[in-house]
């Protein structure tokens, strides 16, 4: 399938309520991975399917939302496209440490949707 969901995040100003919630919830292996500047991101293990992961929303005060993220071979080209198709682009491109690069846009409905590349495929 070209261009498929690869990781859905949730970004929440409460992430101790998410992970107990999500935890108790669903059958989820929920993983702290401590992050450059203190910050914890919490991977969510779903077994079969596509994973994600969970974080503190960098927005303060904006209401939690789920972002699914499709992967895309040029993450620069993808953004740019999306900008011409008259989406929002809320985080330009940026790289993810070593696992590959993201962006985030807003489309012409207003629906949020992150773009991923992985540095490996």
């Amino acid at each position: 399938m070209a261009n498929p969901f690869v990781h859905i995040e949730l970004n929440t100003q409460d992430t101790g309520a998410a992970k107990a919630f999500y935890g108790q919830l669903f059958d989820w292996t929920l993983t702290d991975v401590p992050m450059p500047g203190g910050m914890t991101y919490t991977m969510i293990g779903v077994g079969e399917g596509t994973g994600g992961g969970l974080m503190q929303h960098p927005m303060p005060g904006a209401p939690s939302a789920w972002i699914p993220y499709t992967g895309v071979d040029d993450i620069h080209a993808s953004t740019e496209k999306a900008r011409g198709l008259g989406a929002s682009i809320i985080r330009e491109p940026m790289e993810v440490m070593s696992h590959g690069w993201l962006s985030i846009l807003i489309d012409p409905t207003g629906a949020v949707l992150g773009l991923w590349q992985a540095k490996t495929p």
